[in-house]
């Protein structure tokens, strides 16, 4: 065997109360530090049988065991037969013998069969007191029940030292047993196993077959050469199924197969004898030699469990004889092999049984519980189909089962393969509880390597749901000053952490620049309703004038201060960073009143925007102080730009607002806007002419020059500005004409005299404003005029147009004099109507309710209207009806009515007030009417236009 092969893994030992023996755990330690080949994982758990086994052992020493589905039957040196509950707990005890119990053996209902060195086998009752003994004066070593024994007359077989195999069966209609003796005189009998109809036993020559249905021998297998006696080593029997036996003795070990035809079996080996007339026969499919002792054999699914027993190493070439040396206290411990039917080990445990220094091979024992599952899953068993192995030594018992999946898991772990641990956990295997566990031995297994951020990374998987696991690893991140890495993991909802853990990872981040960042965006995706901001905020105002405020750890103060609702701290904090939204802020808030400090900050953000703000509420923020802000601020900005940004648009909005800043404001106009000069200075009335005059010149603005000297006084100096600087007649004949003085047009046409080429453009611009004659006859003889002759073309055609126009309008306007008096005459001939004022006020509403005055066009409702007097039928002197009896009244063409003795009366205080007399009373007027006629005048209307 290689050496990995013979390597022994040693599993931890638990007791039959949970707990680990310290002395296996020093052993492990010790060994743990040999060699540094990587362990494989172990098949098989073990566990030592707890219960009433260690009182029982303490008094006696294990003998034999047999497991059923129902109990565990231990059998001591004294003769008793324990019952044990599979916790090793003690339910009945049977004194069966009087000397060692050597084999157990049962029947799956309630009969346990076992014999003893006293010469004795009892059938007891597992339920009851029935008991049955036999004598046979000779030290009994194996017994057999029939699995059908009670229902095939109760029988067994047995044999001892004697050497006979007997069969005993129960008689049908008298008391007492048939005896029968299968196989005799061929040594002692050592142990024996019955499955179905086959027996199987073992004696000095070897191991032999029966089927006792047709009470024939089927099969001799012979025992291995080169081993020590039996009473030395035992032979080992066990029926792995129907049809296979597995014969473990010595250091060999044969997998005997039972077939039912002639062919060869499946290795291709011919069968073992001669049996051409019988129905069975044995097939050797598998064989194998072990470097050890093998004290015990069992199935596992599809391999072998065995007990090896590592004897002793000789000096020489010495080989194993009849005898086995042994020296007190120097024996291995035993161990278990998990081997396939060829030898391939698996794995190899080595077990801690209490005082193994000094057994021999003989002293241990293995018994397995009958099981029907399968070990092709890997190793892996299903619920009640594990098979259990028990080690049973004098002073110890140790049950091994298949390790499960939480084994599995728990080997990894202690193996340091979390992540192995974990993926098995997620696969399901195992409980759920055990992802608590994995994951809380992984994240201490990360943290101790230091690899933080993996653990963080790994905290909502491992911690799910759970509040209190998540606010026991924020408070160990906290300890351990990495807290930065777990907090975007931090649940929020589902599960919801207490307030305080929440502002202890808040309060982390502000302790270093390079977290501020973090902390800025985790209070922008936190619900404030999580956590209280003011501890967050007692731990970073101590910062502000320190170097390690950050611009981040700035604009997280102020969202603080939001929460906490200081909004005016806030907003210092956002204009200081320049944030956009706080222009939203200020109208959201109405902190209006908290700007005044601020104005630098918000312009430099968006002049736009802030000037819109400031005027919009320059009742609270005065111009004043704007511009002292602005003028005074230390930042390295376009404060110019910015002041003239700000007093335009105040200037558009009220041009009073910042009339003592329009100086400043010509400055401003000049350097950033220059078209807008000339309507400020139109407009305005609030700078100085002469600071004007001197910026205009200094930046050589012509216009705005002219402007200014002509706002002045200056008409001359301005006209020889526009003349020989901008030398634009039109702009010089626009500006004499709105200057309203003759001599200024002198002084234009003397100016243009010096020039000949402005004299011609000087006749295109004064037409309509000077007599072009004028100014022909004051050019002096002989001066050239360019072009002179087209221009005075074309004065006398513009002047001939211009006497057509006029002719035209005169001949229109005397043709609409004649029209409207032909107008006049016709309505002046139109009756009068004198109705009453209530017969009037009636007919308007009749009027108005008649759908058919909509037919009439509107002229003659006008002229109805108008034929009417003015005064409603009333006198327009002493306001009574005209209809008075015996009193003529007289109506005039302006509608105007009189009584003729009101109206006589009126004209004769009115000759008598008058200066002027008609000098031709005694004519006639044009119309032929007598002179005296034509003195009857409307009062009123004579008044008002006298």
């Amino acid at each position: 065997m290689s050496s990995a092969a013979r390597r022994a893994s040693h599993p931890a030992l638990a007791n039959g109360d949970g707990e680990y023996g310290r002395e296996d755990e020093e052993e492990e330690e010790e060994e743990g530090e040999e060699g540094d080949e990587p362990e494989e994982e172990p098949r098989l758990k073990y566990q030592r049988l707890g219960g009433s086994v260690p009182a029982i052992l303490s008094t006696d020493a294990a003998a034999a065991i047999a497991v059923t589905d129902r109990a565990v039957l231990l059998g001591t040196h004294d003769g008793t037969l324990h019952i044990l509950d599979f916790q090793g707990n003690q339910s009945k005890e049977i004194k069966a013998h009087t000397a060692t119990i050597n084999d157990i053996s049962f029947e799956d209902r309630e009969y346990i069969g076992s014999c003893s060195d006293d010469g004795t086998v009892v059938i007891s009752n597992l339920f009851t007191d029935e008991k049955l003994k036999f004598e046979y004066h000779r030290p009994m070593k194996a017994i057999a029940l029939d699995p059908q024994y009670s229902r095939s007359n109760n029988r067994f077989a047995t044999g001892g030292l004697a050497g006979q195999v007997l069969v005993l069966t129960k008689k049908s209609w008298v008391s007492g047993y048939n005896k029968k003796v299968l196989r005799e005189g061929e040594g002692p009998i050592h142990s024996m196993k019955w499955r179905t109809d086959l027996l199987a036993w073992a004696n000095d020559a070897g191991v032999k077959v029966h089927d006792m249905k047709t009470d024939r021998g089927i099969a001799f297998i012979e025992k291995p050469k080169g081993i020590p006696r039996p009473e030395v080593l035992l032979p080992h029997l066990v029926w792995q199924d129907d049809t296979v036996l597995v014969i473990g003795w010595g250091t060999s070990v044969k997998i005997a197969a039972i077939r039912t035809d002639s062919s060869q079996g499946l290795n291709g080996m011919q069968r073992s004898i001669s049996a051409a007339s019988s129905e069975k026969y044995v097939d050797i499919v598998g064989s194998f030699q072990t470097g050890y002792h093998i004290s015990g054999i069992a199935p596992f699914g599809d391999l072998l469990v065995m007990l090896a027993y590592i004897p002793e190493e000789d000096d020489g070439d010495k080989k194993n004889s009849t005898s086995v040396s042994s020296r007190q206290g120097t024996a291995q411990r035993p161990e278990i092999h998990l081997v396939s039917w060829k030898n391939d080990v698996l794995t190899t445990d080595a077990l801690p049984i209490h005082g193994y220094e000094h057994y021999k091979a003989k002293d241990y024992t293995l018994a397995h519980a009958p099981f029907s599952g399968s070990s092709n899953a890997g190793g892996q068993w299903a619920a009640g189909d594990e098979p259990l192995y028990y080690i049973v030594s004098p002073k110890d018992i140790v049950v091994a089962k298949p390790r499960d999946t939480e084994d599995h898991i728990a080997w990894l772990l202690q193996h340091g393969w979390h992540e192995k641990a974990l993926a098995a956990v997620e696969a399901g295997q195992g409980r759920t509880e055990l992802l608590d566990e994995v994951g809380t031995r992984y994240l201490d297994h990360l943290i101790i390597e230091r690899k933080y951020a993996e653990a963080a990374q790994l905290c909502p998987k491992l911690l799910r749901g759970s509040p209190s696991a998540w606010e026991r690893w924020v408070f160990h991140f906290a300890h351990l000053r990495q807290l930065p890495v777990l907090i975007p993991y931090i649940p929020i909802e589902n599960p919801q952490l207490s307030d305080t853990a929440y502002e202890v990872a808040l309060v982390a981040l502000t302790t270093n620049a390079s977290f501020h960042g973090l902390l800025l965006t985790t209070l922008k995706s936190w619900p404030p309703t999580l956590y209280s901001a003011s501890p967050v905020i007692s731990a970073i105002e101590p910062q502000l004038n320190s170097s390690s405020m950050t611009n981040s750890l700035k604009e997280a103060l102020a969202e603080l201060y939001v929460i906490n609702s200081q909004y005016e701290k806030a907003l210092s904090l956002f204009a200081e960073l320049l944030k956009p939204e706080v222009f939203e802020f200020i109208e959201k808030h109405n902190l209006h009143d908290a700007i005044h400090d601020k104005v630098v900050n918000l312009m430099l953000l968006d002049c736009k925007r802030a000037v819109h703000l400031l005027i919009q509420h320059r009742d609270i923020i005065p111009p004043y102080e704007v511009v002292e802000q602005l003028l005074h601020a230390s930042k390295s900005c376009d404060k110019k730009y910015l002041l003239h940004q700000y007093l335009h648009a105040l200037f558009e909005v009220d041009i009073h607002a910042g009339k003592d800043y329009h100086d400043m404001q010509l400055e401003l106009y000049a350097d950033y806007e220059p078209r807008m000069l000339l309507p400020f200075l139109r407009t305005s009335q609030h700078y100085r002419l002469d600071k004007a005059y001197e910026i205009f010149a200094q930046k050589e603005f012509v216009k705005e020059q002219v402007f200014v000297l002509g706002r002045m006084g200056n008409a001359k100096e301005a006209l020889s500005t526009i003349i020989n600087k901008l030398e634009d007649i039109q702009e010089a004949v626009e500006f004499v004409t709105e200057q309203h003085d003759d001599e200024l047009w002198d002084e234009l046409i003397r100016q243009c005299l010096q020039k000949p080429e402005m004299v011609g453009m000087l006749l295109e611009h004064t037409v309509g404003n000077l007599d072009p004659l004028y100014i022909v006859s004051l050019v002096p003889d002989g001066l050239e005029i360019p072009k002179l002759r087209d221009r005075l073309v074309k004065i006398v055609t513009d002047y001939r147009t211009e006497t057509s126009l006029r002719h035209g309008c005169n001949d229109i306007l005397k043709a609409d004099c004649v029209n409207l008096l032909v107008k006049y005459y016709h309505e002046a001939r139109r009756g009068v109507c004198m109705a009453s004022m209530d017969e009037e006020a009636q007919g308007a509403r009749v009027n108005e309710g008649s759908s058919r005055t909509g037919d009439r066009s509107s002229t003659l409702r006008n002229l109805e209207m108008k034929s009417r007097t003015r005064c409603g039928a009333r006198c327009c002197l002493c306001f009574d009806p005209l209809s008075i009896q015996d009193m003529s009244f007289i109506v005039f063409y302006c509608c105007h009515a009189y009584h003729q003795s009101c109206l006589e009366g009126g004209l004769d205080s009115m000759k008598s007030n008058s200066n002027a007399r008609d000098s031709d009373e005694g004519s006639e007027d044009d119309d032929g009417s007598p002179s005296g006629e034509s003195r009857m005048r409307c009062v009123l209307c004579t008044t008002a236009a006298a």
